[in-house]
């Protein structure tokens, strides 16, 4: 028989986060590093722990040389070859303390895992990346891994509920990817009407993993900093973030110009454009599920990096937060029936279309290039003023 849970579930924009008393005076006091050991490793990790995902088009190695200067992190994407890993790591060997090498759960990609792990010991990190998360096959592969690999800090998903946690912390892992279906360019919840609304996903996991001594990522579902306090503050230990990295200068693919825009394309790893790329075409016994969008060009990725970590500082100081490990502490979600006023939207940080557009007024789109280049900041019509521009049409008629 089906079963339906009537507990209601909310996503980042179902809430937003209550301000407390804070002795704090500025932004500048807060500390954003943390320092984790971890379950199976016992590596000790110190960092910033946003993570840029390992998505083709924003896990690249030009990612990770501006986000180890910030002390971040950067999962890389499975598809560079082994010669291109020697040359980032002799190149760039201060990188490789904040970078992890992906893989998927087939034969080929655990060889070449391995291949690069022998070839380059100081890469200490392992993304094993699979859409579904609750296969056996999955589970065993974990365990291979962690037999190959006793001394590496392994990162496993993705997964939604806390009993795929614990299982797979037990099964070697030592970071759980935690979200199906919340990324910008996914389109699982639509194909196959699977997923969880990410803000619970992380409250119910957060405590599976951390009742091990375990930690997870938030990883999708963000489309603004605000969402990345969230995250934070619902638990998550690490939050990895995709599409609000797109579209800059370290992403991979040309800058296009397409109606004098400038634009990047940012897609997800399941969409036609990557299985055409990486895979020959979707296989017949399978669907897409996920898309490719034109992103604006942003420029260099450093100012989105400092308009992030600003707004979380800014987070901590509105809920007396002195350090970031005491964020989920202080945090009280409210729910709320809208984020921000709609009389004059604003469109931050979305990586969406400009909403102008959608409406037909493209001359009101202001592009604040100086103060927030990572965001597209749209303003626009509400539907109120909508309506009052057509009775005004309609009386002069």
């Amino acid at each position: 028989m089906p079963r339906v849970d009537a507990d209601l579930k909310l996503d980042f924009k179902d809430v937003l986060l209550r301000p407390k008393r804070s002795s704090l005076k500025s932004r500048s006091e807060v500390d954003l590093t943390r320092t984790f050991t971890f379950l199976n490793s016992k590596q000790t990790y110190t960092g910033i722990p946003i993570i840029v995902a390992n998505m083709d088009t924003v896990g690249t190695f030009e990612m990770a040389v501006v986000m180890a200067k910030h002390a971040m992190f950067t999962a890389i994407h499975k598809h560079y070859s082994l010669e291109e890993w020697k040359l980032f790591a002799a190149n760039h060997p201060e990188c490789l303390e904040h970078v992890a090498a992906s893989s998927g759960s087939g034969k080929d990609d655990l060889d070449k895992l391995t291949s690069i792990l022998k070839a380059i010991p100081p890469i200490r990190y392992i993304c094993l990346d699979v859409a579904n998360g609750y296969s056996e096959h999955f589970v065993t592969f974990v365990k291979s891994v962690r037999a190959l690999f006793p001394n590496h800090t392994i990162m496993a998903g993705n997964v939604v509920t806390g009993e795929m946690v614990e299982e797979l912390l037990l099964s070697g892992a030592d970071i759980i990817k935690v979200g199906i279906g919340p990324g910008s360019v996914c389109t699982t919840r639509i194909k196959t009407g699977v997923g969880y609304p990410q803000l619970s996903a992380v409250i119910e996991c957060a405590d599976s993993a951390h009742g091990l001594k375990g930690h997870i990522i938030s990883d999708g579902g963000c489309s603004c900093p605000g969402d990345v306090a969230k995250a934070f503050g619902a638990g998550a230990d690490f939050v990895m973030l995709g599409g609000m990295f797109a579209g800059h200068d370290q992403c991979a693919g040309e800058i296009i110009e397409k109606n004098g825009k400038k634009v990047k394309l940012f897609y997800g790893m399941s969409s036609d454009t990557a299985m055409k790329k990486h895979a020959g075409g979707v296989a017949e016994y399978r669907a897409s599920e996920g898309r490719t969008v034109e992103v604006p060009y942003k420029g260099d990725v450093e100012l989105t990096i400092l308009d992030i970590l600003g707004g979380l500082r800014s987070t901590c100081t509105y809920v007396g937060a002195a350090k970031l490990k005491e964020l989920s502490r202080r945090t009280t979600f409210i729910r709320v029936t809208q984020q921000h006023s709609q009389g004059m939207e604003l469109n931050v940080g979305c990586g969406g279309p400009c909403k102008c557009e959608e409406l037909g007024r493209r001359s009101l789109c202001l592009l604040l290039e100086k103060r927030f280049p990572c965001q597209c900041a749209c303003i626009f019509l509400s539907a109120r003023e909508k309506g009052l521009g057509k009775s005004k049409n309609q009386g002069s008629n």
